[in-house]
C-alpha cells in the first residue's frame, strides 16, 4: 500500500519504520526541516517539509495515489483538517487520525467524525486507549502487561517470573501436561536484551518476562501457575491530573463507583479542573515526590499507586517512594522504551508505554485481508495478530498445525471456534472462519498477511 503519515514525533516516526519493513509504500509529513531530514536519513521513507493539511503538501507527498493517511501530528485540529482534505481532494480511502481532546470524542457529538461531516473512518484517542490499558493491569494484579482479545474470549498476559515461580525451569512440552485443564499458551519469552519466540525444549528462567494467550475465564489459575495471585485494589492513588489521569479516573469509577480514588496533581489549575470533573475522587494539589503530601493522601492504605505525569523520571521516582509505604501495586506512565527493561529491578509491579499503546491502535487499521487486529510488542520485536482462516483456502483447511509450514519466529497459540477457545497444538485443525491467535516477528509480517489471504497463499508456500 500506500501510505502518507503526517507527523514525524515519536509515533509518526516509529509507525512509518514499522510500515516501511513491511515493504509498504510510506511518505513521511512534518513541518520541522531537521525531523525530515532526519527521517530520511534513518528510514526507508520518504520525507516531505510541509502541512499534512495543506493540499499542495498532499500532492507532493502521492495523495493522488495513496490507499491511506494517517494523521498523528500533535494538533487535533491539523489532523482533522488533513483528513478532509484528503477526502475531498484526493478521494483517499481510508483516513486515520489521532484526536486527543476530549470535547471532539463527547458521546454527543458522536456523529462529528462520519463521512457526510469529518470524513475520519477511525479516531485514535491515546489518552483514552492509555486509561484502558492501566484499568486492565489494576483487574489483573500480578500482570506486567494485557490486552483482551477477540472480544474478550482471550487474554494476551505478560507476568514476569520470580525465582519462587512454579513453572521455572520447566520446558514448554512439559508445562501443558501439568496444568492439563488449563487453556492458555506460552508464546513468547523477552530474556534481558534476547527475545525468544520458545520451542518445546525452552524453558522459563527467574527475571524472564512470559507472555502468554490464555481464556479469559482460566485467567486467575494460570496467573496462580506462574507465581502471582495478588488481590485485586479497591484504594487506588492516581498520581498526575492531566488528560491520562482525569480519563482513568472516570473510567475506574464508571465501572466500578465502590472504589477509593484519590489523586495528586502538582499544577494548581488543573488540580482545580480535576477535583471539579472528578467530584467523587478526593484531589490534593502539590508534588507527589514529598513524603508528607503522599502521607496526607493515605498512601500507607493505598492498594494501588499509578503514576501518570508526563516525566518518566518522575513516575519512577513516585513508584520508589510508594513501595517504602506498605506494598502497594504500582503501575508507572514510561514514554522511554530504555526505562522498560529496568522496572522490574526498580521494584515497579506494571509499565504502560503511551507510543506503544498508540501505535498498536494504528496498526489494527493498517493491516488488510483476513487480519482482524494486531498488538506491537516491546518496540515492535513482535506482533500478536488476529486472524480469521478464509473459507476458500483449501491450504489451510482441516490439515494439522505441524503439516503446516509456518514462517519462522512465529507460533500459533490459541483459536476461537464459535465462541469455544481452544489451545492450540500439533494435531489441530483449521475450520473455516476460525479465528487464530498467533505471534510472529515484524520481519514475517508480510508472509502471514500472504498465508491468511488465499489469493497469495500458495505463492509463498
Amino acid at each position: 500500500m500506500k501510505i502518507i503519515v503526517s507527523g514525524a514525533g515519536k509515533v509518526g516516526q516509529t509507525l512509518a519504520a514499522y510500515l516501511a519493513e513491511e515493504k509498504h509504500d510510506v511518505t513521511l509529513i512534518d513541518n520541522s526541516p531537521e525531523l525530515v531530514a532526519l527521517v530520511n536519513e534513518t528510514l526507508d521513507v520518504s520525507g516531505i517539509v510541509g502541512s499534512g493539511s495543506h493540499p499542495d503538501t498532499l500532492e507532493r507527498a502521492g495523495a493522488r495515489e495513496a490507499d491511506m493517511l494517517i494523521a498523528a501530528t500533535p494538533v487535533d485540529e491539523i489532523n482533522m483538517v488533513s483528513c478532509q482534505v484528503a477526502h475531498t481532494i484526493f478521494g483517499i480511502k481510508k483516513k486515520i487520525a489521532r484526536i486527543r481532546e476530549e470535547s471532539y470524542l463527547s458521546p454527543t457529538w458522536s456523529n462529528l467524525f462520519s463521512r457526510d461531516h469529518m470524513p475520519i473512518d477511525m479516531v485514535i484517542s491515546p489518552e483514552k486507549s492509555v486509561a484502558r490499558a492501566i484499568m486492565e493491569r489494576i483487574n489483573a494484579p500480578g500482570s506486567f502487561n494485557i490486552i483482551p482479545l477477540v472480544e474478550g474470549h482471550l487474554q494476551l498476559v505478560s507476568v514476569l517470573c520470580n525465582d519462587d515461580c512454579p513453572v521455572i525451569n520447566t520446558p514448554m512440552k512439559q508445562l501443558y501436561t501439568l496444568f492439563p485443564d488449563l487453556l492458555f499458551k506460552v508464546v513468547a519469552i523477552i530474556r534481558g536484551n534476547e527475545k525468544i519466540v520458545p520451542e518445546q525444549m525452552d524453558q522459563i528462567r527467574p527475571k524472564d518476562e512470559v507472555y502468554f494467550v490464555v481464556a479469559s475465564e482460566h485467567m486467575a489459575r494460570t496467573m496462580a501457575a506462574f507465581g502471582h495471585e495478588e488481590k485485586e485494589a479497591r484504594r487506588i492513588l492516581i498520581v498526575g491530573g492531566g488528560n491520562i489521569g482525569i480519563c482513568l479516573a472516570q473510567e475506574l469509577h464508571a465501572r466500578n463507583p465502590s472504589l477509593v480514588l484519590r489523586m495528586i496533581e502538582q499544577n494548581p489549575e488543573k488540580a482545580r479542573y480535576a477535583s471539579e470533573i472528578l467530584p467523587g475522587v478526593l484531589v490534593f494539589k502539590g508534588n507527589a515526590l514529598t513524603r508528607e503530601l503522599l502521607e496526607e493522601a493515605n498512601i500507607g492504605y493505598t492498594e494501588a499507586v499509578v503514576s501518570v505525569t508526563n516525566h518518566d523520571e518522575s513516575n519512577i521516582l513516585v513508584s520508589l517512594l510508594a513501595s517504602e509505604y506498605g506494598d502497594p501495586r504500582t503501575i508507572a506512565l514510561l514514554s522511554n522504551p530504555t526505562y522498560t527493561p529496568m522496572a522490574s529491578s526498580l521494584g515497579i509491579d506494571a509499565v504502560v508505554n503511551p507510543r506503544s499503546i498508540t501505535i498498536s491502535s494504528i496498526l489494527r487499521h493498517v493491516r488488510y485481508g483476513h487480519i482482524k487486529s494486531a498488538v506491537s510488542l516491546r518496540d515492535g520485536f513482535a506482533e500478536v495478530m488476529e486472524v480469521e482462516v478464509p473459507e476458500s483456502s483449501t491450504a489451510l483447511l482441516y490439515k494439522p498445525l505441524r503439516s503446516m509450514k509456518l514462517p519462522d519466529d512465529t507460533i500459533l497459540g490459541a483459536i476461537i471456534r464459535k465462541n469455544k477457545v481452544i489451545i492450540a497444538h500439533p494435531e489441530t485443525v483449521l475450520h473455516p472462519n476460525d479465528r487464530v491467535i498467533l505471534l510472529t516477528s515484524h520481519k514475517q509480517i508480510n508472509r502471514v498477511e500472504a498465508m491468511f489471504s488465499a489469493s497469495l497463499y500458495g505463492s509463498y508456500f
